[in-house]
């Protein structure tokens, strides 16, 4: 009976359906009479070939329509292609279907994301590099772009065969920006002709630990760069301090590097796309970075096509968007914000103990007790670019970074329970505006303007004296340059003038008993700069001298700072490189006390005076070999480094001299040395450092004493294989413990303080960790993909020492405080891209 039941049913859905079928069949007519219909109604031609409309049926059109939105439903259902040739004319046209495969010359990849346009179609390559997209006509040209690579301009007849057409792109050679050598150590970094070193996130695989292209953790992939205590924070490019190194965003400077007081980049890796690292011989546009500088840039294309992306990892959430405005300009938007608001997960919890240890917010004084430890951060990127013409690109960004770090603080007694709030913030807005202008084929002008403001706030409760303590390090530039380039035979002018204001406020209060300092301090500075680039791809040489004058009228200085590289192609598999730079820096971070600022952030900027904080100087220089073949790279570069200006107090001393203020230099002499080998998909490196990094500072104890980020040895050595769906590393990093000094026995106090033995006369123990990551990629559709990445930080969970410090306790007794890295540590990340 149950089953007579469910044929009944199954007949009746039969009929419904065919009846449907029926109605809407009968509903459709022919498009040769609705288009017949239209032409009288709107007064319009259609222009086509009979033969093409044969059988070509439509449904009912919507009542009230205008002739545009008719148009546009037509197109809809029938694939056909209606274009407006003339006042009230339109031709119709059948489509031609063209597919192809985007691949990169040199490694025969897939690109991903490139655009294909033809008229008024674009589409967007898919992760295999494929592309399909409908012309009128085969005599339409069809233009591929990919950012890095040259635009190709091909006819649409080129993709009309019986397979879709390969069609391979060129790296873009412009004459300044050569590659000498192509994925330096994986895939995206590259080694340029002026001796720098590039970093393309469009096209970058991956590296050791690392499942985000964070740039600030990338460079220290690179031989010399490294961090005494493993954060963004305190890169220390050949042996100087983090202070010494110019961080730039999209030509705006920027004083704040970092999320979580050092442990992930603040800046968002989904809108940076590049970033050049800077030894030596740097380019005279750049100031400051007496140690090296990092310049970050985002995308210069105006995107045809909305696209984006959406990731979660443990630390963090994050979206970005590309959305194109006209056919002239486009913006790109990205925001990232932690997790600890919804969920703390290990990784975050991880994270926070590295940060929080062995200071006032882990652990407080006797009875008082520590709540609610609360930490967030996020930050906010956006570039706005138009283009009204070929010869005039117009260029903003603005970049929003914040940290804010809150707990309670308790103390009870017998009368009363007492609870106040203590709280550490850390933020910086900027916003830059540039433009530029192609005058003639040879002459072109470019104007930036930034101002970048930070500020570092902390407010801390001391329930035991019945006083809250507030400090606050403020910093607000402005900058100006102007620059002009003239280009002709193999040779390339520039010229220009930059002016830049800083201002540094620094304020202690102390609400009982009252207490309140201010100090405030601006410089200005002019400067010129001249310079020349030369190359000759036919002998194989290069060159880039240029001269930077520098003007400080508060401080009545007047710096000459000559700045060179060569580079000297012997054969087809050496080349030589020689490079060399005077520069100066009129800011740094100093410490004051080991607690400033709950002991997380201690460093505050302050401004040269050349009375306690001298102007920083330097001198370096260097000599590098290179030798490629066959998928072996050897590179060789010895340097020396020598600053002067320094102070005790911007050098990190956590044990002796901790509290000593005195100026002095120090010399860094040492060896970077790189062996790399790729076999198809598979890089594989080695890399070696040897430093000798020594103070000098004439008013000391110790004249001549070991520099406190003389790690004298540094290895690393890793792996890394990228196929079309799988991208897997896994490396070793080492490195010689830092230099500290250690009490002296059976007299370890004297006048009340800690009495130590010879200045970093000991080190720390050796630092030893082994790290894995892996992406997985799948293919949705023909522009979405998803990514699944998982990293493992420290893979052994070795215990590594980076700092240690000492307190006289009651009862006439030495404490000894240690930090240490980061244990073993997982990280989960899911993006989607569309």
């Amino acid at each position: 009976m149950r089953s007579n039941c469910w044929t009944y049913i199954t007949i009746a859905l039969l009929f419904i359906c065919l009846d449907v079928k029926a109605q809407s069949v009968e509903n459709r007519m022919p498009l040769t009479n609705l288009l017949d219909q239209i032409s009288e109604q709107y007064r319009v031609q259609f222009n086509y070939q009979s033969d093409r409309l044969t059988n070509v049926f439509v449904g009912p059109m919507p009542q009230n329509s205008s002739l545009e939105e008719l148009i546009y439903s037509l197109g809809e259902q029938t694939s056909l292609i209606f274009s407006k040739i003339g006042e009230a004319i339109y031709s119709i046209t059948k489509p031609f279907l063209l597919c192809g495969f985007i691949l990169d010359h040199s490694t025969s990849q897939p690109l991903y994301g490139a655009t294909i346009t033809a008229k008024n179609k674009t589409q967007i390559s898919d992760y295999d590099g494929y592309f399909e997209l409908k012309v009128a006509s085969l005599k339409e040209d069809v233009e591929i772009r990919y950012l890095g690579f040259k635009t190709l301009k091909l006819n649409a007849e080129t993709f009309r065969s019986p397979e879709c057409a390969t069609v391979q792109l060129f790296e873009q050679e412009e004459m300044m920006d050569a590659v000498v050598i192509k994925s330096y150590l994986v895939k995206g970094i590259d080694k340029r002709i002026d001796g720098t070193t590039s970093i393309n996130f469009s096209n970058f695989s991956i590296v050791p630990g690392l499942i985000e292209a964070d740039v600030l953790q990338t460079v220290q992939a690179l031989p010399g760069v490294n961090s005494v205590d493993e954060t963004v924070s305190n890169i220390n490019i050949r042996g100087g301090s983090h202070d010494q190194n110019l961080i730039i965003w999209d030509g705006i400077k920027m004083y704040q590097s970092s999320h979580f007081f050092g442990l992930i980049s603040s800046f968002n890796p989904q809108i940076t796309k590049t970033a050049l690292v800077m030894t030596n011989g740097t380019d005279a546009y750049f100031t400051d970075g007496v140690s090296g500088s990092i310049q970050m840039n985002t995308d210069r294309l105006i995107q045809k096509e909305f696209k984006g992306s959406l990731g979660i990892n443990f630390i963090s959430a994050d979206i970005f968007t590309d959305i194109p405005l006209t056919e002239s300009a486009s913006v790109q938007i990205a925001a990232r914000r932690s997790l600890d608001d919804l969920l703390r997960t290990p990784t975050y919890q991880t994270y926070f103990d590295r940060v929080t240890q062995e200071t006032e917010i882990q652990d407080n004084e006797g009875s008082v007790v520590n709540s609610n430890q609360h930490f967030t951060f996020y930050d906010t990127s956006l570039r706005w670019l138009y283009q009204p013409s070929e010869a005039d690109v117009l260029r903003l960004n603005f970049i929003l970074i914040n940290n804010d770090l809150t707990f309670d603080e308790s103390l009870s007694s017998l009368q009363s329970q007492q609870s106040r709030e203590s709280n550490l913030s850390q933020n910086s807005v900027a916003v830059g505006l540039s433009y530029s202008r192609i005058w003639n084929e040879r002459f072109t002008t470019q104007f930036d303007a930034y101002n970048t403001d930070y500020k570092l706030h902390g407010a801390n409760a001391n329930l035991l004296e019945d006083q809250r303590f507030l400090q606050e390090n403020i910093v607000s530039e402005t900058g100006l340059k102007l620059e002009g380039s003239y280009s002709f035979k193999n040779s390339l002018i520039e010229t220009g003038y930059q002016f830049t204001e800083t201002e540094m406020i620094n304020i202690n209060d102390i609400d009982a008993p009252r207490y309140l300092r201010r100090d405030s301090e601006v410089l200005r500075e002019h400067a010129w700069f001249l310079q020349n680039n030369y190359h000759n791809l036919d002998s194989g040489f290069s060159f880039r001298t240029g001269v930077r004058f520098n003007l400080i009228p508060e401080l009545d200085e007047f710096f000459i700072e000559p700045r060179l590289s060569i580079k000297k192609k012997i054969g087809q598999y050496v080349q030589f490189e020689v490079l060399g730079e005077f520069k100066h820096q009129t800011s740094s971070q100093i410490v004051n006390f080991q607690n400033d600022f709950l002991g997380v952030e201690k460093r505050r900027w302050h401004l040269s005076d050349n009375v306690g904080i001298p102007i920083l100087k330097s001198k370096q220089a260097s000599f590098g070999i290179q030798w490629t073949k066959n998928g072996w790279l050897l590179d060789a570069t010895a340097y020396l480094k020598m600053v002067d200006g320094i102070t005790t107090q911007s050098q990190g001393f956590t044990t002796k001299y901790e509290f000593t203020k005195s100026e002095g230099s120090y010399q860094a002499a040492g060896i970077d040395l790189l062996l790399r080998k790729q076999i198809n998909a598979m890089s594989s490196w080695l890399s070696y450092s040897y430093m000798n990094n020594d103070y000098h500072f004439p008013n000391l104890e110790e004249i001549y004493f070991p520099s406190n980020f003389d790690t004298t040895h540094s290895f690393t050595a890793g792996t890394t294989y990228s196929i079309n769906s799988f991208d897997l590393s896994a490396g070793l990093n080492f490195r010689t413990g830092k230099p500290t000094s250690t009490v002296q026995e059976g007299n370890n106090i004297f006048d009340d303080e800690v009495n130590f033995d010879s200045a970093n006369s000991i080190r720390l123990p050796d630092y030893y960790r082994v790290d894995a990551s892996g992406i997985y990629k799948i293919k949705l559709n023909a522009i979405r993909r998803l990514e699944i990445g998982a990293s493992v930080w420290n893979i052994f969970n070795t215990s590594n020492v980076i700092n240690h410090y000492y307190r006289v306790q009651s009862e006439n007794t030495v404490n000894k405080f240690t930090r240490k890295s980061l244990g073993l540590t997982t990280n989960f990340l899911v993006r989607l891209y569309f």
